[in-house]
């Protein structure tokens, strides 16, 4: 009979300090399944064992938050008005693709609202930046910035026929990140509320067929 093999799976991603006592967002989806977990910061001071531990995942959005305990204060990253950001901005990606610590990328704020995109980290509460911005394997968790040097979203995502960066990336915007990363520290669980129903877009297709007068609204696809 064949005997299962053991095997040890190694994972790097990125992630940003988001309050000066150690809490750390990232990607769901770059901690997710793993035993341990070592952070290391880019003044090289390192974290592992006991002075880690995951505060909360929240797969549907993809984010998760880390705290470390850390013996002086960290240095934590302003978070802009979710509001200000628009299509044109100047986008700044960090993170470490391909395990490139420290890496820093330019683009633009391609689009707002991406949604509806078949990923493999499964988010199912989609409301993506789009960038242009260079994102690869690696970047997942990191900051994506304006030039005020202020956190407009976290890096999540790729689509890519190639495996590496074609210029169309994607970050949970900032308000997304500080709602949920508010009710991760808060009682390690996110909460929200529905409507009991699974809306579907009304397309152009659905609307001739069931003789809409306009494509406005959405069709009550099911009620739950």
């Amino acid at each position: 009979p064949e005997v299962p093999l053991e095997r040890q799976q190694n994972a790097l991603g990125s992630g940003v300090v988001i309050s000066p006592d150690g809490y750390i967002v990232t990607n769901n989806h770059v901690v997710a399944g793993f035993d341990k977990i070592a952070v290391t910061l880019s003044d090289n001071t390192a974290f592992g064992g006991s002075t880690v531990k995951v505060v909360g995942r929240d797969p549907q959005s993809d984010i998760a938050v880390l705290k470390v305990e850390s013996k002086k204060p960290l240095t934590a990253i302003p978070l802009a008005n979710a509001d200000d950001v628009q299509v044109g901005d100047w986008a700044i990606a960090i993170g470490n693709p391909f395990g490139l610590s420290g890496t820093v990328t330019v683009g633009v704020v391609s689009a707002l609202g991406r949604s509806g995109l078949p990923l493999p980290e499964g988010p199912s509460y989609q409301d993506y930046i789009q960038t242009d911005a260079s994102i690869n394997p690696g970047n997942s968790g990191g900051a994506l910035v304006n030039i005020k040097g202020q956190l407009i979203g976290i890096n999540s995502a790729i689509r890519t026929p190639s495996g590496g960066s074609v210029g169309i990336g994607f970050a949970v915007p900032v308000g997304i990140v500080k709602s949920v990363t508010d009710q991760l520290i808060k009682s390690g669980k996110v909460v929200r509320g529905y409507m009991g129903i699974r809306p579907q877009p009304v397309t152009d297709a659905i609307r001739k067929a069931m003789g809409l007068p306009d494509d406005s609204g959405v069709l009550v696809a099911d009620v739950i």
